[in-house]
């Protein structure tokens, strides 16, 4: 192999090695974060301070013309972000159920990220499909529901709410001999809906 060749192919390799490095150095930063996160937001307010909030204006910045250096991304992200979110994890929060933080769902979700699936189909996915199956199983076994319901995991809330109520209209038309796939929804027979004062906002 030419000397110039060789001086270019050990390059590449540098290149390579310090990539992996500095990929490597971003990662173990982001952990370290997350476990001090994790350790300290239960002594900290629920609300983030004004200041704090204020601070998230650094981050509007101009459109970079090069690469950033992955652990100054991870980095930025700690200073301003981590002191600026409504610490639910912490025990002084009594809004919303979240979970996010157990242990097993950190490290699920960490693991996630870096398979970076697209879950949409089993050929695309096997394991997400899988692991579909299962979710599904055991949410009919806890809610005692029979084997063979079927069911599919959404986006949000919302999206569960307003996938409940498009199944339900349906079997309740089904009732009334309506076939919403067949027959629309224009001249349906009207459905009462009874909701309490506290109703979800969406």
């Amino acid at each position: 192999m030419p000397a110039r060749a060789r001086e270019v192919a050990f390059m590449k390799t540098q290149a390579r090695k310090i990539a992996r490095s500095a990929s490597d150095d971003a990662l173990n930063l982001a952990a370290e974060c997350a476990r001090r996160y994790v350790r300290e937001t239960g002594a900290r307010r629920v609300a983030p301070a004004p200041g704090d909030v204020a601070a998230l204006a650094k981050f509007h910045e101009g459109f970079p013309a090069t690469p950033s250096d992955p652990r100054d991304v991870v980095k930025m992200l700690d200073e301003l972000g981590s002191p600026a979110t409504v610490a639910t994890t912490g025990s002084r929060y009594f809004g919303f159920v979240v979970g996010g933080v157990l242990p097993a769902v950190m490290g699920a979700n960490w693991l996630a990220g870096a398979w970076d699936q697209n879950a949409c189909l089993r050929v695309m996915s096997p394991v997400a499909a899988e692991l579909e199956d299962v979710v599904l199983r055991w949410i009919c076994e806890a809610l005692g529901l029979p084997a063979e319901c079927e069911g599919g995991l959404v986006t949000c809330a919302t999206a569960a709410n307003f996938t409940a109520l498009a199944a339900a209209r349906y079997a309740l038309l089904a009732k009334s001999g309506w076939n919403v796939a067949e027959d629309g929804m224009f001249g349906a027979p009207p459905i009462q809906v009874v909701v309490g004062g506290e109703v979800h906002a969406w």
